[in-house]
């Protein structure tokens, strides 16, 4: 979930708000019908109001809905627009839509349910002949020569004020994925496109494919920098790889360090098989390199760092019963029948479990968490 600093600064950001009210400009017909997924404080929701709309679906799961109806209401259109607050996949709509807009990205695209939302949301939300903000983005990766974002992300590591070996950590933080900007100059090769992501037809969340280059300059290689181009309507976009003359955007770049810095030479072949899959909501990277007679082979499953009782508790022939808080949740829900208000679950609570609620808003609270959950 975003919090609301996050949404301003979205909304700061010149780039990204310029090009996307520009492609409502162009996508919003008169009378068209709208859904926009993840509307956060409405901006979106507004915008195609005022380029005509007809009806705007605004879908938020979090509470920032509520600050979204103000800004509706200030600008005039609360009329219409119909305000859903739930995780879009939840949602049915009375109507097929004309124009889907979202923007669920992270750093990258490959963020979260971002995929699997837009998939579900176009095959039900939108018309035949509806179209989609953004269309497409397309995904990059270079190889970078940055000791200042290599050293950000294992320096604590190997020199500390404690004194202390901290190197065990060394192996999780070379397998995780890190954000940072660089300059164009500390490219080492030029950039290769790594994937096209095509809103209109995807259907996987899983991304994989080969990179391949040539050294055009010497020097330290340190990983790979990985960035997206948007493409949010014909001929309306922006770009944030390094050196583009458009300010810095929002969305950054990924990094993904390689086990130890590579010295390279004019002309040296580097192969990168690099892949995402979204496993829980969450996706593992993998990227294995091969740098003239040197390979690596990496993943951000190894910078998880598991304990080895969570590992024994996820094993498949493991044999789980309940703790207190899983029975604590199992009765709360076991309550929640159509009949009985939060107050009343609260109370009863509060008497089957009296060592661990000793007032009754704590109850209250922890009943209202799984209502907000779970209820409907």
């Amino acid at each position: 979930m975003y919090v609301l600093l996050n949404h301003g600064q979205m909304i700061a950001d010149g780039v990204r708000s310029r090009a996307y009210e520009r492609a409502l400009r162009q996508r919003v017909t008169p009378g068209a019908v709208v859904v926009d997924i993840g509307t956060g404080t409405g901006v979106f929701a507004v915008l195609a109001c005022r380029f005509g709309a007809r009806r705007v679906y605004a879908i938020e799961a979090d509470d920032t809905i509520a600050l979204a109806q103000e800004v509706a209401v200030a600008a005039g259109c609360a009329d219409r627009i119909e305000f859903l607050q739930n995780w879009s996949n939840a949602v049915q709509l009375p109507e097929r839509a004309d124009l889907i807009v979202s923007d669920l990205r992270g750093a990258l695209p490959l963020f979260r349910n971002h995929l699997p939302t837009i998939i579900d949301a176009r095959r039900r939300f939108l018309a035949p002949d509806g179209a989609l903000i953004p269309e497409q983005d397309v995904l990059w990766a270079a190889i970078i020569e940055s000791e200042a974002l290599y050293h950000s992300c294992t320096l604590p590591w190997t020199d500390n004020c404690h004194n202390l070996d901290l190197r065990a950590a060394l192996p999780i933080v070379r397998n995780s994925f890190h954000h940072g900007p660089v300059g164009p100059e500390q490219l080492l090769a030029p950039p290769e496109r790594w994937a096209t992501l095509d809103y209109r037809t995807v259907e996987t969340s899983d991304v994989e494919g080969e990179l391949r280059w040539q050294v055009t300059r010497s020097g330290t290689a340190h990983g790979l920098l990985l960035w997206f181009d948007a493409v949010l309507a014909p001929g309306i976009g922006f770009c944030n790889r390094p050196g583009t003359a458009q300010p810095t955007t929002i969305y950054g770049s990924g990094f993904l360090p390689w086990s130890e810095p590579v010295n390279v030479a004019v002309g040296d072949t580097i192969v990168v098989q690099l892949s995402a899959r979204l496993v829980g909501g969450e996706y593992i990277w993998r990227w294995d390199s091969q740098i003239e007679k040197m390979s690596f082979r990496q993943s951000t499953f190894y910078g998880m760092p598991l304990s080895l009782e969570r590992l024994r508790r996820q094993a498949a022939d493991s044999v789980p019963s309940l703790g207190e808080e899983g029975k604590i949740d199992r009765f709360i829900l076991e309550q929640m029948d159509g009949q009985l208000t939060l107050e009343a679950i609260a109370r009863r609570l509060a008497q089957h479990f009296p060592g661990r609620f000793d007032r009754l808003q704590d109850s209250l609270a922890r009943v209202g968490e799984l209502a907000q959950k779970y209820g409907q």
